[in-house]
């Protein structure tokens, strides 16, 4: 059962059990965790030829030197609405912390009214002086002031999983900026590389279309067969098609980025559909270790601070096992008559103690402290599979970086020698020493690793893009969120 008793303890008696036990704070003190081990050691995946061990920067995207991408990145982190909503949710928890920080100072109230009715310790009070139960006003005015004494920490630990879990909030918030920019820079990259994309597309209908119409006149002049026309022509509605094809998943990009610059779809940002080429990085790619680079994920940090709350959260349990010791004390009046509340025949105060202790039924509490010790366990786990998810993400980043780039060298080697190849089947074909069926062979060959190189140049910028997301870079650029309109 619950006791609640008053203590009667001399001054002197009581102060010395005061300041014996303030400095008790129940459960166990935080410490950060062991990192898994060789976790900050360098990246095993650094090709030196492509990356740097330099420290990468926050704002990554401006490595591209593109203005324009630069500009719809600092417009994403100020408006878009998925990061309102992480900043909001940060000030929720700021505002719970400062809730519970308010613990340790004295609660106060004030109490002011008046009751027409019978009380029932008024008519005990009257029905002890023979007197009958009567109705009447009873007036107060009443300052309460009331102080839990922390001496086992529940304040203190209350206060540590406020202020941790405040901060893994804070975390997330940096998380999302993460997001944003990256899919920002996504995009952005998208609607480019599909410009990219068109322009091999249109170029290749173009060649297709010139022998298709060489392939017509030949078979005018009674050279080639109607077959052989049909056939040329059949290539060119081939890829005719992937020009619709590539314009819709182009203007979806745009719609894309319409919502992560908090944007409707009739404010699209269409003037973006003018760039043709991927954003292309001048320099190494900047990643740093793998000590900066936990030190730098915000999903690393949030991890971190919520196996610190959990820590806090068994001091907060355990601090139930103990008594509760509250001091409070109250002034005013209280009387039938508002002209008795000032004089001495309405004055009313007192002050004093009093404890509180759940014993000896305690299970409730001790199931609370399993509950809290099993939470830390599994928010240990959590941050070492957390550490862990981070550095295995960047290096699949950097692999498969270093893959698309040297692809894209083999891929460049061989549409050389297909253009080569094709400028010579044009010269043998013309002089009738070539057939029709191998000329078309090699324009589709030359469609085929044209488009190759274009998808190839939009998934080298995507894995690079992935690579500084990995890096967890972003979070902390300066950008104060626009108004709302």
């Amino acid at each position: 059962m619950k006791h609640v008793a008053p203590w009667r303890l001399g001054h002197g008696t009581a102060a010395a059990i005061v300041t014996s036990l303030l400095g008790c704070h129940v459960g166990p003190n935080y410490h950060a965790p062991t990192l898994p081990a060789d976790s900050n050691t360098s990246l095993v995946s650094i090709d030196a030829t492509l990356e740097t061990a330099t420290p990468p920067r926050d704002d990554w995207w401006q490595l591209y030197d593109d203005a324009q991408l630069d500009a719809l990145v600092q417009e994403a982190l100020s408006a878009n609405w998925d990061l309102r909503t992480a900043d909001a949710n940060f000030a929720a928890a700021r505002a719970m912390a400062t809730e519970v920080h308010a613990d340790r100072y004295p609660s106060t109230e004030a109490i002011a009214g008046g009751v027409y009715g019978r009380d029932p310790v008024t008519e005990e009070i009257l029905e002890l002086d023979g007197h009958r139960p009567q109705r009447l006003w009873l007036f107060e005015d009443i300052f309460e002031v009331s102080y839990e004494v922390d001496l086992f920490g529940r304040i203190h630990r209350a206060i540590e999983q406020a202020n941790a879990s405040a901060e893994s909030v804070a975390a997330v918030r940096d998380e999302v900026r993460v997001i944003v920019a990256a899919q920002t820079t996504r995009a952005y990259a998208q609607v480019c590389s599909l410009g990219e994309e068109l322009g091999v597309a249109h170029h290749s209908l173009d060649i297709v279309t010139r022998q298709a119409d060489i392939t017509r006149e030949r078979y005018g002049a009674g050279g080639d067969s109607e077959f052989e026309v049909e056939r040329a022509q059949a290539l060119v509605e081939e890829v005719r098609a992937t020009v619709p094809q590539l314009e819709g998943v182009r203007r979806a990009a745009v719609f894309e980025l319409a919502a992560l610059l908090g944007r409707t779809p009739t404010n699209a940002p269409w003037d973006v559909e003018a760039c043709m080429a991927p954003p292309h990085l001048t320099t190494l790619v900047p990643v740093g270790d793998g000590g900066s680079l936990i030190g730098r994920r915000p999903d690393v940090r949030q991890a971190e601070r919520r196996l610190a709350a959990s820590t806090a959260r068994i001091g907060v349990a355990t601090a139930d096992l103990y008594p509760s010791i509250r001091l409070s004390a109250f002034y005013g009046g209280a009387a039938p008559q508002l002209s008795q509340l000032t004089t001495n025949a309405g004055l009313a105060w007192g002050l004093g103690p009093s404890v509180s202790w759940t014993l000896p039924n305690q299970v409730r509490a001790r199931a609370r402290i399993r509950e809290a010790k099993a939470g830390q366990a599994a928010a240990l786990a959590s941050f070492d599979s957390v550490v862990l998810t981070a550095l295995k993400e960047t290096e699949q980043a950097l692999t498969a970086y270093g893959a698309a780039l040297n692809q894209r060298q083999a891929l460049i080697a061989a549409q050389a020698r297909i253009h080569r190849s094709l400028d010579i089947a044009r010269g043998e074909f013309a002089a009738g020493s070539l057939s029709p069926l191998d000329l078309l062979t090699t324009e589709r060959s030359l469609v085929e690793f044209d488009a190759a190189v274009a998808s190839l140049d939009a998934a080298l910028v995507d894995d690079q893009i992935a690579t500084f997301k990995a890096l967890g870079g972003g979070w902390q650029s300066d950008v104060q969120p626009r108004p709302r309109p």
